[in-house]
């Protein structure tokens, strides 16, 4: 039988939004939910995308600001074999755990229906989605610069002209053609730039000064995030630093514990440390902490 923390097939099943793995800070759930509320407040057409999804953290984020009659597509490669040998050798080794039900499972427990989902390469997107459909797109798939090109078109042919696109791991060292791609489309491409973290940029391929605009009084009423305004190639783009930022509501796991029960896979190791700190004899705890304090000394 399964343990009621996980799917017939022993898939945990998160309790908490924390639960779910993944790389999607407070500083980007903050902007993320700036755009897409500030998206629905206006009644903005159009429809959500995210290539490359992991887990689902980020989808189960987006998922929350679905209106009725829009839909939300998501595309990953999942458990299909890559297109490429280079792809073939990032997907094994970044994501070799990476499953389709595992995914199925997280956003499930979240939300009461699955996204559109296309399995296969992001290269296949335009064939799913309509040219102008969409009015949010999450760019997290691929790092090769190839693949990250191909992205980047796709995204501005399914954005709507006042669409906002989000590109993962611009700047992170580990992927150069991530940034190689992304800052070659602003250079000859029109993408503009409004706000960069320190892990995605945020532009269009319409005006960005309107909500450039609007979201620098948010800043500035904000004290957990700190933020500046540079000129890049004579346009104004806003830098936040967001290492004290405060997430906004998390969305609600229809498995979370009532209160005063700990979470079944985010407490695990809590609760493992507590129960050897009870069962360990004292003697044994005490001749631990003083070889400790003798390595770090």
């Amino acid at each position: 039988m399964p343990h009621s923390g996980e799917t017939a097939d022993g898939i945990p099943r998160p309790q908490r939004f924390a639960d779910v793995k993944g790389w999607f800070w407070p500083v980007d759930q903050l902007l993320f939910d700036w755009f897409l509320r500030r998206q629905n407040d206006r009644e903005h057409p159009g429809d959500l995308l995210e290539l490359g999804a992991y887990m689902g953290k980020s989808a189960i984020f987006m998922g929350s600001y679905l209106r009725a009659g829009q839909r939300f597509t998501v595309c990953d490669l999942w458990d299909s074999p890559a297109v490429d040998d280079p792809n073939s050798a990032e997907m094994h080794s970044a994501y070799s755990t990476l499953t389709r039900r595992a995914f199925e499972a997280n956003y499930l427990s979240f939300h009461d229906r699955l996204p559109t989902m296309v399995q296969g390469p992001t290269s296949l997107i335009t064939s799913h989605v309509g040219a102008r459909s969409c009015r949010f797109v999450h760019v997290d798939a691929s790092h090769l610069y190839e693949h990250v090109r191909g992205d980047i078109a796709a995204a501005r042919e399914l954005l709507l002209p006042e669409g906002i696109a989000a590109f993962d791991d611009f700047r992170s060292e580990h992927c150069p053609g991530v940034a190689a791609a992304v800052w070659a489309a602003v250079a000859t491409a029109g993408l503009r730039p409004v706000v960069v973290t320190s892990t995605k940029l945020y532009g269009t391929w319409g005006d960005p000064d309107q909500a450039r605009e609007e979201l620098l009084p948010w800043l500035r009423a904000r004290e957990d995030l700190w933020h500046a305004v540079d000129q890049v190639a004579g346009v104004p783009l806003i830098r936040i630093r967001g290492t004290k930022a405060k997430a906004p509501a998390a969305p609600v796991s229809r498995h979370e514990p009532p209160n005063g029960y700990p979470s079944l896979v985010g407490d695990r190791a809590s609760t493992a440390r507590r129960l050897a700190k009870d069962l360990v004899p004292p003697i044994l705890v005490r001749a631990l902490r003083a070889s400790r304090r003798r390595r770090t000394s």
